[in-house]
């Protein structure tokens, strides 16, 4: 899949996906993202950095596969090797990862390039990548239990990145169906949603609660 098109299934669904094993109530990341993606769900980011290099592999090619089915963009976050190793559509990297050009160089023009940013230095930053990267993360906006060090941004960050971001942005930390709304009120038109959705007894219907909400 070219850059362009993946990016089109970023903005065609404003709920980004992300997986989260251990707070998945006991069911495998295959069965998290198939529920996802049933639910409409189309940019899916594999995240999972305690598994051994061979497992993680051994996971992503069947992800990759299902991904693939639904017509939906997967992406690796962190290891850029795991990510050309199963053709994945992008990579995901944060402030203290390989650096956006070396990542650039490696997988080459056509693979997307996320980068995580916590504060309008780093987003402007960013914006100077604008060329290299495709979108940028924005948060957290909570306080969050996959991130329990990082301090929350709040709103202003948010809307700092609404107005100043020259790439699409994804908001991330903390967001829930009761805060959802919030979020997207402050400019925020993409967002992860990571434990509100994988700790959910019935993940479909939670994903349509979470759009519902937006929509209100």
């Amino acid at each position: 899949m070219k850059r362009q098109e993946t990016m089109e299934l970023f903005k065609s669904f404003p709920i980004y996906g992300i997986t989260a094993e251990k707070a998945s109530l006991g069911r495998s990341n295959y069965e998290v993202v198939k529920a996802m993606l049933e639910a409409g769900i189309r940019f899916v980011q594999y995240r999972e950095k305690e598994k051994s290099g061979l497992a993680r592999y051994r996971e992503c090619v069947e992800l990759r596969r299902l991904t693939r089915e639904y017509g939906a963009a997967f992406i690796i976050d962190d290891f850029v090797d795991l990510a050309l190793a199963v053709e994945a559509d992008g990579i995901h990297v944060g402030q203290d990862d390989l650096p956006v050009e070396v990542v650039r160089r490696i997988v080459g023009k056509d693979m997307v390039i996320g980068l995580s940013t916590h504060n309008p230095d780093q987003l402007e930053a960013a914006n100077r990548l604008k060329d290299m990267i495709d979108y940028v993360g924005v948060g957290p906006v909570f306080a969050t239990q996959t991130k329990a060090t990082a301090e929350p941004v709040g709103f202003s960050y948010v809307e700092y990145a609404a107005q100043n971001s020259l790439v699409p942005f994804v908001a991330i930390g903390g967001i829930k169906t009761q805060n959802i709304f919030h979020v997207w009120e402050h400019g925020a038109k993409n967002m992860a949603v990571v434990t509100d959705i994988t700790q959910s007894d019935n993940i479909e219907q939670k994903i349509h609660e979470l759009v519902n909400n937006i929509k209100r």
